[in-house]
């Protein structure tokens, strides 16, 4: 059990540490609990802790768990509810450390990480495991060999890569270069000694270096403060095999940092630097422009000091330093006040998601559920400058233009993401970095609002273009919608429409307003298409079924049979479809009783049927789809700028929407390097080919698509 003396210590803190409450919990529950290893660790645990700001629940949870186990203070301590779900999250690592060890060779080390995280459903208790872990590990030396290489395994395996990718860096090198030395005891001995072989001179050389630094930094009235920086003996050995370098050849063995109060400082003195002393080329990395995925900042370059020996000098300002050592433990503390900063929560809950944490697993299901994909509701997109944009699962960088202002969604033309050129329909994933390429005039395409073409997912960015149409006048809105209705009337190779017959099933009483709905984005063109489709196969003349006497073509089997296709109420007739309309299930259809090949069936508005009809009526038979289940051939025409990649989008594309291409010709590139495609489809419908298109018709580069 805890004596009141080594309780006492433990709980003689600050009240900005521990505060009273807190303190009264743990001296009524502690005594209770046994003393074991965990509590006599716990000094350096605290002193950890303190390292990385963590606030009175972190050290509350820290203290009990060291006392008892994260277990056994879940049962016995009366926790507040932040207590209560950091101790959770501590005892749940052991789950995951038993998962490890079954584990050969710690084969799926990234299933197991996201996993601990999942597991934590408050993301402070990483620090707090990964100061655990790591005041366990310096105690590896007195462990059983087998033990401490299991442990070392962990580290490397989880708990080093965790700091790494949280940027907790204080805690990521020790935990490397313990875990280094107990898996290479070899190589690490060998690189430690040779660090010390060379110590003195390399501390002597240095201090020189700083000295005519600040003196030039002085000279240009530039407060800062330079020291020379630790070598890791882990990122030493890493360095020496991915470059496969002698140790002598390493660049940063003399090292220097610069810390300076702003931003424009870190290039001022940049400029200082190179200007003093020759850089070595290809050795300059600007991470304040392009941070690091764990949005580490800072300028590195190296530089040929005196006596002709290389120098690495890092420069960021003290922020940056103060972020690039704690990383996301920076965040935990609220500001004064006890009011917490929005923005920082934001960038928590972003690097969260940002480690694909997914939801609290069942112990049954733990091992299956290290392969199951882990899906979010929200992506977590950065602008340039590092600041966290929160939108909806499936944005494009639209949605991301419209969320960062209004006007840049309006004059948005292009985008980039991660430094390449993407269409403004890309998906956007957590953590990319996302730059809007701007036009001079603020006005948004109408197409954005077409539903095929998913340029936007967000209803509000939505909702933000469909207001900035509005404000134009009427006139233009009609003319817009009726320009947009006839391009999609003209793209499934309609003639004359009748608007009118529709205008109920919209809601609205005249064409002119369908206009303005179709313009606004509120009714899409392939709506009213399939508004239309209805309307005429309901308004198909009735004919007359033939007489007994003759007039039903004979059942019989042949090539040209289509299945489920009715004549006259008999089904698997002979029936052509005819080349010249191509008709397709769901569109309204008529037969023709040709004199030598059965019977040819058209679409009801067919011209080449009204010449026939007009001629012969008595020819005309009434023809049923039925439930056809059979693909129609159908031909496409689609018109486009040439460019690179564009057959293999437009096959892929056409795959994706389950289509079978039969067959594809071009005509000659035109002078203005426009090209034409014919292309054979097999479809299931008039309505597959409707959205077909649409999507052909958003496609870069592509001026028109339509049926042929």
């Amino acid at each position: 059990m805890i004596s009141p003396p080594a309780l006492a210590d433990v709980l003689d803190l600050p009240d900005a540490v521990l505060p009273a409450p807190a303190s009264e919990r743990l001296r009524s529950v502690l005594p209770a609990l046994p003393d074991g290893p965990g509590w006599r660790r716990l000094p350096a645990l605290l002193a950890l802790l303190a390292g990385l700001n963590a606030d009175a629940e972190m050290i509350e949870a820290a203290i009990v768990d060291a006392a008892g186990g994260a277990a056994a203070g879940c049962k016995a301590l009366p926790a507040p509810p932040g207590v209560a779900a950091l101790l959770e999250g501590l005892a749940a690592e052991s789950r995951v450390r038993a998962l490890h060890a079954e584990q050969a060779q710690g084969r799926d080390p990234e299933g197991l990480r996201r996993l601990l995280l999942a597991m934590s459903q408050d993301l402070r208790v990483v620090p707090v495991l990964l100061a655990r872990h790591l005041v366990r590990l310096r105690h590896a030396v007195a462990m059983e060999a087998a033990d401490a290489v299991e442990l070392a395994r962990l580290t490397r395996d989880i708990h080093a890569p965790l700091a790494n990718r949280l940027g907790i860096w204080q805690l990521k090198w020790e935990l490397e270069d313990l875990a280094f030395r107990v898996l290479e005891p070899e190589a690490y001995r060998r690189i430690a000694r040779l660090l010390d072989d060379k110590r003195r001179d390399r501390e002597g050389y240095i201090e020189v270096f700083k000295r005519e630094l600040g003196a030039a930094l002085a000279a240009n009235g530039i407060e800062a403060d330079i020291a020379g920086r630790p070598k890791h003996i882990y990122s030493i050995w890493r360095k020496m095999q991915k470059k496969n370098l002698p140790f002598e050849g390493l660049y940063d063995l003399r090292a220097v940092r610069v810390l300076v109060g702003e931003t424009a400082q870190c290039y001022a003195v940049l400029g200082l630097v190179h200007a003093q002393w020759m850089p070595v080329p290809g050795e300059f990395d600007d991470y304040i422009a392009r941070p690091k995925a764990n949005d580490y900042r800072s300028l590195h370059t190296c530089v040929v000091g005196p006596g002709g020996k290389i120098v690495e000098v890092q420069i960021r300002t003290r922020e940056m330093h103060a972020h690039a050592e704690l990383g996301v433990a920076a965040h935990w503390r609220y500001k004064e006040g006890g009011t917490g900063d929005a923005a920082l929560e934001r960038k928590v809950a972003w690097m969260r998601r940002l480690l694909d944490a997914a939801h609290e697993e069942n112990d049954a299901g733990l091992r299956a559920d290290l392969d199951q994909e882990l899906t979010e509701d929200r992506v977590y997109a950065l602008s340039p400058k590092g600041e966290v944009i929160d939108l909806p699962a499936g944005a494009t960088p639209l949605d991301f233009a419209y969320r960062v202002h209004t006007d840049i969604g309006h004059r948005c033309r292009g985008a980039k993401v991660n430094g390449r050129i993407v269409p403004l329909d890309h998906k956007l994933c957590t953590g990319e970095r996302v730059e809007i390429l701007t036009g001079k005039i603020d006005e948004p395409r109408r197409d954005w609002l077409l539903p095929g073409n998913r340029f936007l997912a967000s209803p509000r960015s939505r909702e933000k273009v469909r207001a900035w149409f509005r404000k134009l006048d009427r006139e233009r809105n009609q003319q817009a919608g009726r320009e947009i209705l006839e391009r999609e009337f003209k793209r499934m190779a309609w003639g004359e429409t009748e608007l009118s017959t529709v205008l109920p099933r919209f809601h609205v009483g005249t064409i002119e307003e369908l206009w303005i709905q179709v313009a606004l984005g509120e009714t899409g063109p392939s709506q009213v298409v399939r508004a239309l489709n209805d309307a005429r196969r309901a308004a198909a003349p009735e004919l007359p079924p033939p007489a007994a006497s003759g007039g039903s073509l004979p059942a019989r089997a042949c090539d040209g049979a289509r299945p489920g296709v009715s004549v006259a109420g008999v089904d698997n007739l002979l029936v052509h479809v005819a080349r010249c309309c191509q008709p397709l299930p769901g569109e309204p259809v008529l037969g023709y009783l040709t004199r030598s090949r059965g019977l040819s069936m058209h679409r009801a508005d067919c011209p080449a049927l009204k010449r026939m009809a007009a001629a012969d009526p008595d020819r005309l038979l009434p023809v049923d789809w039925g439930d056809a289940g059979v693909r129609q051939e159908v031909e496409i025409v689609l018109c486009a700028i040439d460019r690179k990649w564009l057959l293999r989008d437009v096959g892929n594309l056409i795959a994706q929407e389950g289509v079978q291409m039969n067959a594809i010709r071009s005509a000659p590139r035109s002078r203005d390097g426009r090209i034409r495609f014919h292309i054979a489809l097999q479809v299931r419908d008039f309505e597959q080919l409707s959205q077909l298109l649409g999507k052909l018709a958003a496609l870069p580069g592509v001026a028109e698509a339509r049926r042929g």
